[in-house]
């Protein structure tokens, strides 16, 4: 038996407008690197940053890497080959699970990122009791384990159906609706189990995040120094914008009905997450925050002497 290949479509028949896209993509996906591991890189190095805050950042950013790279190399071959190149079945399945896998982590931890500021402004005192490493520790691993189960159980529905007409994904990796939309069995189980997926990942973890801030903003209001009130606003407004463009972007594709896709609006958002949002990640949580800022500082300096 012949082994299914999946072939990707191109972003346009021209070659110079995907040699245009092409360049785009490789600076966003370097620039995510460089941007992700300078933020892990200086959490690691500097100990003033030792506190549960950006040991959740230092993750975030490490995940973002691995993310980002799940898409990236593949995708920039296609755009230079012109779709030419095919991924094997099994490659394509490894890749859904890893996408699946990290950008559910990704999404759970930016909850975790609210619950850890949560605790910060309400109970300062206490917080580094409540903010235990060890809890931080396993927080972090429960993001990563849940993430875990959740795309194993989803890759192997959906690479269980049969394909049996053309392999052309209309997409520029291996994403969930338009593999799905390649399959020709009853896909109403693997629907189901999207949906399912999507709620645990974005309904429940957002909702946790908006209930987070309501108590978030209401404590922010009863601090009395506007010093105090500024450093608390510009520290959750990093994380709430980096939610917002994660989930509003996931949550568009995700979480609507399988039979109203739109598979060119569905590529253009997924470069928004795939793309663009690891790449904005450490430049808004670099730009809005001033121990960052100075710990980078510290460090570089700290190297150019030696």
């Amino acid at each position: 038996m012949e082994e299914i290949q999946f072939h990707f479509h191109p972003f346009s028949p021209i070659l110079e407008v995907q040699m245009f896209i092409f360049v785009l993509f490789l600076l966003l996906y370097i620039g995510s690197l460089l941007g992700n591991a300078t933020i892990s890189l200086t959490v690691w190095a500097e100990r003033s940053l030792h506190i549960p805050m950006y040991f959740f950042l230092a993750n975030l950013a490490v995940l973002e890497i691995f993310y980002s790279s799940t898409v990236a190399p593949l995708a920039l071959v296609n755009l230079v080959t012109m779709g030419r190149i095919p991924i094997s079945f099994a490659g394509c399945g490894t890749q859904m699970f890893f996408f699946v896998f990290l950008g559910s982590a990704d999404c759970i931890l930016l909850g975790i990122m609210a619950y850890d500021r949560f605790v910060a402004i309400r109970e300062p005192l206490r917080y580094t009791f409540i903010m235990r490493r060890q809890l931080c520790a396993q927080l972090a691993l429960g993001a990563l384990v849940l993430g875990f189960i959740l795309a194993l159980q989803l890759t192997v529905l959906i690479f269980h159906l049969p394909f049996c007409g053309h392999n052309r994904i209309t997409h520029f990796y291996c994403d969930v609706l338009p593999i799905l939309r390649l399959a020709c069995g009853d896909t109403r189980m693997q629907e189901a189990m999207i949906f399912i997926v999507s709620v645990i990942i974005l309904t429940i973890p957002f909702s946790l995040i908006s209930i987070s801030y309501i108590f978030i903003i209401a404590a922010i209001l009863k601090i009395r120094s506007a010093e105090g009130r500024n450093k608390a606003f510009s520290t959750c407004s990093s994380h709430l914008t980096v939610v917002l463009l994660q989930y509003g972007c996931c949550s568009l594709i995700y979480l609507r009905p399988s039979s109203s896709y739109n598979p060119e609006m569905g590529r253009v958002v997924s470069v928004v997450y795939t793309f663009v949002t690891p790449v904005l990640n450490p430049l808004i949580y670099s730009m809005r925050n001033k121990e960052l800022k100075d710990a980078l500082n510290k460090v570089v300096r700290r190297h150019l002497l030696q």
